[in-house]
């Protein structure tokens, strides 16, 4: 009798090449397979096993939605080129510790932001291995760094919009400040993602009320004046003194460090402590400068009490010390944000920095 072979003439059994359908995994497999051990999971995950899971792992509120929702039509190709097949995001909202948020002493809120990530990332990885577990295909992009920085500048570097996801699961509404307000645990909720290649069987609503109360205090608190009461925000201005240790404003200092002549020049330029906190986000984590718009929200159940009983003292000992406090604002020359700051702020120096940015003709340079 003729051995079967394939159409490179190797011999085969079980329609695989023979060596292949040796190996004793291969055989282990197919074996499970004849005796029914490899069953598919169900088509449609349960809606109600999904939350209970994301909730034990560590979320304090989830939902799912459609990638197929409308408000998520520029997150399909992201979330496809990701994960081949997505069909579903999970949306996840994991509470900070408000307080920690709301003390001018920053290496203190950027701790509570830290781990709050590491939190998020852990619960949102523990309920994909539990999805492959159960016979799915998902995958946890990260709650915030490390993102796609190869395609930084010119194009968006993060896997999934995590507030965008947020919102349209019903997990809350985007604030003036730019950040998810949940119903209950108000500004002070970090959001992650999980996505899955299986529907749901049901999906989150859109909430029925907005949790802003339009105080307007993150109008009020933001240093550079990237929020305006009508609803428009100043996304550089925001970025290039909030994010200032982050990727666009390392860059800027790495440019300061390189275009020094000496020690001295340098000291010129960068005090001592714009170089310790450089360090310290080198070597521990990127530290945010501002987030005082998150810090004085009052929204969402939770939060709301202490305002509504006595908002003289809310504005004391909340927002004020925030206002008061002497840092240095970061600003583009010549932007709104420095304007605002040397007028709204004439006791916090302003520094003029590039964030970053560089004239075509200097990124095109050849090297």
């Amino acid at each position: 009798m003729t051995a079967a072979r394939d159409a490179e003439g190797q011999p085969t059994e079980f329609g695989r090449p023979a060596k292949l359908a040796a190996h004793p995994s291969v055989r282990a497999v197919l074996a499970r397979r004849r005796a029914g051990g490899a069953v598919s999971p169900p088509a449609v995950i349960d809606a109600t096993w999904l939350r209970e899971l994301c909730l034990a792992a560590g979320a304090d509120g989830a939902a799912a939605v459609s990638l197929d929702h409308p408000d998520l039509v520029g997150e399909r190709e992201h979330a496809r080129s990701a994960l081949p097949g997505t069909r579903t995001l999970i949306a996840m909202a994991v509470r900070m510790n408000r307080d920690n948020c709301r003390t001018p002493a920053r290496s203190v809120a950027n701790q509570e932001y830290h781990r709050t990530d590491e939190q998020a990332n852990h619960a949102a990885r523990s309920v994909t291995q539990a999805l492959h577990d159960a016979g799915y295909r998902a995958l946890n992009p990260s709650v915030g760094f490390p993102q796609e920085t190869d395609r930084f500048p010119h194009e968006r570097i993060w896997v999934v919009a995590h507030k965008t996801v947020a919102v349209a699961a019903g997990l809350g509404v985007m604030g003036l400040h730019r950040d998810v307000i949940h119903p209950k645990f108000g500004s002070f909720v970090l959001p992650a993602t999980v996505l899955v290649d299986a529907e749901v069987s049901a999906y989150g609503q859109a909430l029925d009320c907005n949790p802003c109360i339009d105080c307007k205090l993150c109008v009020a608190a933001c240093p550079v004046g990237a929020i305006s009461k009508d609803g428009v925000f100043d996304a550089p201005a925001c970025t290039t003194h909030n994010y200032r240790e982050f990727m666009s404003g390392f860059t800027d200092w790495a440019q300061t460090v390189a275009d020094s002549e000496d020690a001295a020049d340098y000291r010129s330029r960068v005090t001592d402590s714009e170089s310790a906190s450089m360090w310290q986000s080198l070597t521990s984590l990127p530290s945010c400068k501002s987030g005082y718009c998150l810090a004085v929200c009052p929204g969402g159940e939770d939060v709301l009490g202490p305002y509504l009983e006595d908002r003289k003292a809310f504005m004391d000992t909340v927002l004020r010390p925030l206002q008061n406090k002497k840092e240095t604002l970061y600003v583009l020359p010549g932007s709104h944000a420095q304007e605002y700051a040397q007028r709204r702020y004439p006791h916090k120096p302003v520094k003029e920095v590039t964030g970053g940015r560089h004239p075509p003709a200097e990124r095109s340079a050849p090297h």
